[in-house]
Formats: C-alpha cells, sequence, structure tokens
C-alpha cells in the first residue's frame, strides 16, 4: 500500500496511528458498499467479520473485534490505499472506491437548542417568521431582553422554570425556550436509513430556500441497547426560513436530498478514547465561498447544556427502541450571524460553498453546497443492501469473494 497523501493526513484524526477507525467504502467491483477499517495506509475490507456496520456495533466488544480481525487475513482484507479512497472521495470520483457516510441501518436522530447561543438564535428565527432582512433588529430586541441569564440556566431546574414564568410575562416565551431550558430536550428524525452522505459529497440546499446555514455537530454512534460504542462528525444541514416560519415545518427545514452529511469515520471507543474526552471536543467549521468568502466558527461541545446521557436517554428507553442502533446529532453552539453581502441579511450558503467540519480526535468532513434538485438522487435503499448482502454471502459460500 501506498503512503498517507497529504489530504488523507488532513482528513484523519491527529492521532490516527492510535484510532479505531471504522467507515464504509463504495466497491465498485461488487457493486455496493463494505464495511471498513482504516489503518494507516491501508483500508481493510472487514466484510467477513460483519456486512454492515450496525452488526459490527453490536458486537458484544466492537473495538476487540476490529483489534483482533486487523491482523487475520480471514477476517480483514487488505484492499484499498487509504489515500487511494480518500482522494477519490474528496474528488467526488464515483467510478473508484470512495467513502460512504460511516453509518448503514442506524436511525439518524438528532438534538435540537442545545446549547444557549444557538437557542438565541432559533427564538430569532421564530420571531422573524423566518425573514432574515428582520434578524438584526429582532436579535437586538431579544438580546437586551434575555442578557446573559439564561447562559448558567441548568434545563429542568427550579431556577429554569422560575426564568420561564418570568419570560412567559414578559411576553417572550418561545417552543425553542421550552425545549432549551425545560425538562425536555427536543429530539426529532433527521434523516431516513442510509440517506446521509459522506466525505466529499456535495450536500443539498433546496431551491426554496433563501436563508440557511450548516450545523457543526458531533454525532453520537449508539447501540440497539442505546450503549454509545463511538462517534463521528457531522452537518446537520438547516434551513433557517423555513423552520422561522413554523417550528411544524422542521421536516420541511431539516430533511431534503443529501441534508445529512456524517464522516469521515466513526471512531470507536476504547481505552484511550471514551466518552469523556469528547465532553471537551472543540469542532471547528470552515466555509469557503467560491466568491472568497470565508466563514469560520466553532462548536465547544463542553458548553452544551445537557450532558450526553441525558440526550441518548431522551431518545432510547422503554418509550422507544431502536433495534439497528442510532446515531444522534447532539446539537450546535454555532449559528451564524455575520453578513455575508447585504448589511443586516446574515449569512447564507451559496452553491459551491465548500465546508469543512474537523475536531482532533475525529478528523475531518469536507463536503460542496449544491441545489438539492440536481444533486444526485438517493436510489440506494434498504432492498438494493439486502439484495447485495444476499448475493455477496452466496459468494462467500462457494468461496469465490473478492481477491484481497
Amino acid at each position: 500500500m501506498s503512503a498517507l497523501s497529504e489530504a488523507a493526513r488532513s482528513v484523519l484524526p491527529e492521532d490516527a496511528d492510535q484510532a479505531l477507525l471504522i467507515g464504509r467504502v463504495w466497491d465498485p467491483e461488487t457493486g455496493g458498499p463494505r464495511v471498513v477499517a482504516v489503518s494507516g495506509d491501508t483500508v481493510f475490507d472487514l466484510h467477513r467479520l460483519a456486512g454492515t456496520v450496525a452488526d459490527l456495533m453490536e458486537l458484544p466488544d466492537p473495538a476487540a473485534a476490529v483489534r483482533t480481525a486487523l491482523p487475520d487475513p480471514d477476517l480483514a482484507q487488505p484492499r484499498w490505499a487509504t489515500a487511494d479512497v480518500v482522494d477519490a472521495s474528496l474528488a467526488g470520483d464515483r467510478t473508484r472506491p470512495r467513502l460512504l457516510a460511516p453509518i448503514d441501518l442506524q436511525v439518524v436522530k438528532a438534538c435540537g437548542v442545545t446549547f444557549v447561543d444557538s437557542m438565541i438564535e432559533r427564538v430569532i428565527e421564530e420571531r422573524c417568521a423566518g425573514d432574515a432582512a428582520r434578524a438584526a433588529e429582532v436579535r437586538e430586541l431579544v438580546g437586551r431582553a434575555l442578557g446573559g441569564s439564561l447562559a448558567d440556566l441548568r434545563p429542568g431546574s427550579p431556577e429554569a422554570a422560575e426564568a420561564k414564568r418570568v419570560l412567559i410575562a414578559e411576553g417572550l416565551w418561545s417552543q425553542y425556550l421550552e425545549v432549551g431550558i425545560g425538562p425536555d430536550p427536543e429530539v426529532f428524525t433527521k434523516a431516513p436509513v442510509l440517506s446521509s452522505v459522506g466525505l466529499g459529497e456535495d450536500i443539498g440546499i433546496p431551491s426554496f430556500s433563501s436563508w440557511n446555514n450548516p450545523e457543526p455537530e458531533l454525532v453520537l454512534i449508539a447501540t440497539a441497547g442505546g450503549q454509545v460504542v463511538g462517534a463521528t462528525l457531522g452537518n446537520d444541514v438547516n434551513l433557517r426560513d423555513v423552520e422561522g416560519r413554523s417550528a411544524l415545518l422542521l421536516g420541511k427545514a431539516k430533511d431534503n436530498n443529501a441534508s445529512s452529511a456524517l464522516g469521515p469515520l466513526i471512531r470507536l471507543f476504547d481505552g484511550t478514547f471514551t466518552l469523556e474526552t469528547l465532553r471537551g471536543e472543540e469542532i471547528l467549521l470552515r466555509v469557503e465561498g467560491p466568491d472568497g468568502y470565508l466563514l469560520e466558527g466553532r462548536n465547544s461541545v463542553s458548553r452544551i447544556s445537557r450532558p450526553f446521557e441525558e440526550l441518548v436517554a431522551a431518545t432510547h428507553g422503554k418509550h422507544h427502541q431502536y433495534p439497528d442502533g442510532f446515531a444522534l446529532f447532539t446539537g450546535t453552539l454555532f449559528a451564524p450571524a455575520q453578513d455575508r453581502d447585504e448589511p443586516g441579511q446574515g449569512f447564507t450558503h451559496k452553491h459551491g460553498d465548500v465546508v469543512t467540519i474537523r475536531s482532533r480526535h475525529l478528523g475531518a468532513l469536507v463536503n460542496r453546497v449544491g441545489p438539492c434538485e440536481e444533486l444526485p438522487e438517493w436510489t440506494f435503499g434498504l432492498r438494493q443492501l439486502l439484495n447485495y448482502l444476499a448475493n455477496q454471502g452466496q459468494r462467500m459460500e462457494s468461496g469465490s469473494a473478492p481477491a484481497a
């Protein structure tokens, strides 16, 4: 296998040599997705260990299983060079092996309004009724009214309940404040199973939106039993004008062609990388426009208003089960308010924007923005995956699995 390219190094975690990295690669040779492990300059095909990422996550100890498999060519076939797969992914080359979103059968769930700063921006959207031209005026009004008084409130606490009473009396209560400081977090379904895009793929903004933004987020990967076993990065693409008109339009604002991006890989928890590691993770955002525009932001996970455990418990339990596991977007601190074009209009995407979401322990997720209606249609669904897995099983039983 060849040495890592500069592009591959920029995509992998800073401590990639210590990380257990799992993902999916589209394999043109077999015409479907393969579960893989990325170790150094080599991408290992784990199809003989697990047919799906969901299967892998349900093993008693996924990290131990992968560590055991990597030296064993019967379980982990060294099929591709990491540099080649990453380069093809970033180039959007669909004729070569490339990274896909690193989950498959998991349901894509998301938590909203988990940071005070972005909560206030949601309130502003609501007060503007989705009109970006009014954002600066309303932001000033809401800022004067709320000040910094909500920053230290623990959601669901007696102090939060008192703040709610005062805000209602002032006529400033909002559904976003309810889920931001109230007893229950917002949890919604972000995208259908298998619809998320991965590293290098275009993310979609529909033509009916004129005020929208990226949402750089930490995404937890959980098993059917609700145990968090790893994490990745995500872009919870958001249409501010649509959701601002009504929260009942959340589905229209959040679930469109290529509106959920995940990757580049899942990092499994092990002895050196745990949920505790992620509590202080810094997620960086960079948007580079075709017009020379540059936007940079930061999502400091340590400022999240609810612990991960609370978000997971609100998603999974006796009230709701996910037999194939789930991926959980945990929300973002980042809500861009700086003007891109006209003063007072704030930020919105333009076609051709390159969005990079990066963190020290999870690597970098890079995507380009395009119109939903013109991007490749989502066509590989559950029936196609099940048929592919059945065919691969028949080939393996007959001893004709792809050569390493």
